[in-house]
Formats: structure tokens, sequence, C-alpha cells
């Protein structure tokens, strides 16, 4: 990716988002490369953070991140002075007055294409362009974006696999080469007297801390390298043990990729030339990046399905509703349902943050199926409690869970919770883990409760609808009345 000739400004900005590294960083290599001279802002953005609960911890995650961006941009730039400003305040606002404070010419920037994103670039752009400034957006968060990836009638792609086929066609190595930053780094500017303040503390923003330090996640650049080194020694065997929640399978990168600590080129890169050399497991894990390039050219082309489903039709179904919903979702976010797995994985993403992710399916088709919830009542919940939250991806799953998006799960396919407890937890590892309280039954009773004989519960302690509630709901019965509720779309699901 070769850098212009000449500078065409004389000085930038470059915005940080949901790219936090200095490595291989498209917007940063832009404005070095056409800039003379190149400032690096964040904004803790008060139309997002101040809705969230004040112990949080992604803003947590973000600002441990911020302090190793700033650190990394100052060495970098070689200025005492140098690195990151970082501001509180209204993003749509601060921008356009930091630009005019610094003196810029424009501003750069990487692609957001979520609805609120792409307001508040919109108001950016309108007041930046006011004061006769420029400002420059740039793929980085996706390998391939938009409307990079069509059929031959020039159409958005709706199911995966065809859509899969078209990425690996179209993908080379120009797309997946990385930015040399590092050799343009002698054009960052030392920041202002004004701005030259520590990253705020957590304290300052108005939140509280959370137990992020006891979770083994690493946070920065720095820790996202760490785990995908140690991925990379395990990565064969991806495609034999990602669906095992007690087995250390996944690369736990989502959350780095979710706040841009590591490169998406850099990943695929690596999993396209090992699946290149036959390795099956990294033939997989493309898949998954895949995946998540699929889900935000949905979003870019059907911004609906933030808030309706991907087929209109589903928007027809008619969901439980009242008190008896309500305790039932109530009983489904607190792991209250009497089927262990479904619990335990409640219990996983409501002390950490992260679920694994043959377990977001089990839960989603469990509120959806079993217990008749509308979707958008647990898209909602996980956007609240996961770590690695990105509305494209938690989207696109949900609604594959309830059958409502593009190529999902058929509507009369239910997981089974039991069936996948025994499938995919065989023994009971994960729900011991997390339901300590059933930690002594018998592996064969672990996985439903209800069915233990008495004597495997009272030897192990647990007392129905006291120490362990009886289940919400009866599989089967459940199944039945999903069928009945999903008639109304059977002609437009077929």
């Amino acid at each position: 990716m070769a850098p212009s000739s000449e500078p065409s400004y004389p000085s930038g900005l470059v915005w940080f988002r949901r790219d936090l590294r200095a490595n291989d960083q498209a917007a940063l290599y832009r404005a070095l490369t056409q800039c003379q001279e190149v400032h690096c802002a964040f904004v803790f953005d008060r139309e997002i953070i101040d809705a969230l609960p004040r112990a949080d911890r992604r803003v947590e995650f973000i600002r441990e991140s911020l302090v190793e961006l700033d650190e990394t941009l100052r060495t970098l730039s070689r200025h005492e002075q140098g690195g990151l400003i970082v501001l509180h305040a209204v993003a749509s606002d601060a921008i356009p007055e930091l630009a005019n404070a610094l003196g810029v010419q424009a501003v750069f920037a990487n692609h957001d294409d979520e609805p609120q994103a792409l307001e508040r670039d919109r108001l950016v752009r309108t007041r930046l362009a006011a004061a006769g400034r420029a400002f420059h957006t740039f793929k980085d968060h996706t390998i391939l974006e938009r409307s990079e990836v069509l059929t031959q009638t020039g159409n958005p792609y709706s199911v995966f696999t065809p859509y899969k086929n078209a990425w690996l066609k179209k993908v080379d190595a120009f797309q997946l080469t990385g930015y040399p930053v590092e050799r343009h780094a002698h054009r960052l500017a030392p920041r202002p007297q004004a701005h030259c303040q520590a990253v705020p503390t957590l304290a300052r923003l108005g939140f509280e801390a959370t137990a992020l330090s006891q979770l083994n996640l690493p946070t920065g650049a720095s820790g996202a390298q760490r785990l995908f080194n140690d991925f990379l020694g395990r990565i064969e065997r991806y495609e034999d043990t990602r669906n095992f929640p007690a087995v250390k399978g996944p690369s736990y990168l989502s959350v780095h990729l979710r706040f841009g600590t590591i490169s998406p080129r850099l990943l695929a890169r690596t999993a396209h030339g090992l699946m290149l050399q036959g390795n099956r497991g990294a033939a997989t894990w493309l898949s998954e990046l895949i995946w998540r390039d699929f889900y935000f050219q949905i979003l870019h082309h059907h911004p609906h399905v933030v808030g309706h489903s991907f087929k209109p039709a589903y928007d027809a179904i008619q969901w439980e509703s009242g008190p008896e919903a309500n305790t039932l979702f109530a009983a489904w976010c607190e792991g209250r349902t009497g089927y262990p797995l479904v619990d335990a994985a409640m219990a996983q993403i409501n002390q950490t943050g992260y679920m694994h992710n043959r377990l977001r399916m089990v839960v989603a088709s469990f509120l959806v199926k079993d217990l008749g919830i509308d979707w958008r009542w647990g898209e909602a919940y996980f956007a609240t409690h996961l770590n690695d939250f990105d509305l494209a991806a938690n989207n696109g799953g949900w609604q594959w869970a309830s059958s409502s998006g593009c190529d999902a799960q058929p509507y009369f396919r239910i997981f089974n919770p039991v069936s996948q407890s025994e499938k995919f937890d065989p023994e009971g590892k994960f729900i011991r883990r997390y339901l300590p309280q059933l930690a002594s039954l018998p592996t064969k009773a672990l996985h439903a409760p209800w069915l233990a004989r008495p004597l495997e519960l009272q030897d192990a302690g647990v007392r129905l609808g006291d120490t362990y509630p009886l289940p919400v709901a009866e599989h089967d019965a459940a199944r039945h009345r999903t069928l009945e509720r999903y008639a109304v779309v059977k002609s437009a699901a077929v």
C-alpha cells in the first residue's frame, strides 16, 4: 500500500474510535502519508458512555487500552509530549472543535457503519466542511466491506456460503497486507500544552473499577498479540475444540476485534496462509472471520435489521408478553431456568462479560423457542453485558437463532438444551464451574436434575425448587407451542 509522494495537508487529526492500535491502522497510515504533521485523539463519547452502567468492563477495557496506545504513540513520535489527546465530551461537537483548536486541514478516521455512528459522522463531516476542513474515512474494521462482495447481478448476498465463496475468490494479498505505520511515524506531532494530560481515570469519567483484572483478559495491542500467539499454538485443533465450553478452544480475541486492538488483516492473513497449507482449524477460524464481514455488510445494506426482522414476515410473530413473560425473562437473565447448561452460560456472561459461542446459540434458542420471548429482549441484554458487543454480529446472531435473519436456522430447528448439554459439556465441567450448587451430582444427572433419583439429589445436597430451580418450561411442550407460533410465517420460511 504505497503512500502518496508528497503530503497533501500541512497538518491532520486522526480520530481513533474502534481501532485502538498504532500498528497496521488504516486511518493513521493515511494521515501520516498525507499530512506533514499528525495529531491523534480519542473521545469518550458522552452520547454513548453516559447511558452505560457506572461499572462497565468495556469502558475499563477501552481506558486501559488507551493507556498503552498513548505510550505507543509517544514512543513512535519520539516527542516527550507526543501521545494521544483524550477527551470526554460529545464527539460530534468535540472533534470539529479540536480540529479548529489544532488548526488542522483534515480529520482522518475509519469506517463505522452502525446507524448511530453514521449519523454522528454526518454531523462531524458537515461541521468540518463548514470550517473548510476535510473528513476522510477508510476501511479498517473488516477485510471486505459494504459493496465489495456482491452477486453477479450486483446485489448483496443474504446467504453465507455463496458470500464466503465470493469472499475467498476476491481476497488477495493487497486486501490482506498491513499498513506500515512505523516508517512514517516521524510525522506524529507533539501534543499542545493544553492537551498533554494523561488518559483520564475511570473515576474522572464517572465510572467504577470492575473485576476486569481478575478475568484473565489482557488489554491493549500487546494483550491481543499475546492471545493471538497462544491461539496459534492450538489453531490446528480449532475445528475439534471450538464447540466445547470447558475446553480452551476459541481464540478469545473477539473483544480485541471489537475495539480494534488487533488488526483483522493480520488475523485473516495468518489464517488464510495456514488454510492454504491444509490447516483445517485455520480454515474453520477464517470462516468465522468471514461471518463477521458478512454481518457487517448485512447491516450496511439492510439497516432495518436494527429493531426489525431481516425477513419482514417474522415481525408478525406474536411473542409472549405481560407479567409471565417478564418473570420468564428475569429467570433467563439471572440463570434460574432450571436447565443447567443455560443457567451456567448466563452465569458466565453475568460474571465475566464473556459467553462461549456455542452457548450463545443455546441460550438464544432457549429464550426465543422454549420461552417464546422476543429475540430483541435477548439482543438488548447481550448488548449491555457482552465485553465484545458488536451491533452487527450481535444482531445477526440473535436473528439467526430466531430464524428471522439472513441464512438463519430453519424456524423448526429448536435446540434441545439437555441434548446440547450432554453433547458439548459431556463431563459437566463447565456446568460445575458456574453452578457449584450442582457440582456433587453424578454427571448423568447433571444435565437434567429434575430427572435425577431422589437419593442422588439428597447425596448431592440439591433441593429442587430451593437450592436449584425446577425447569421454567417443558421442552417438548414448548417446541409444540413454538411451531404454532411460527405458523404465521411458515410459508415465508420454507
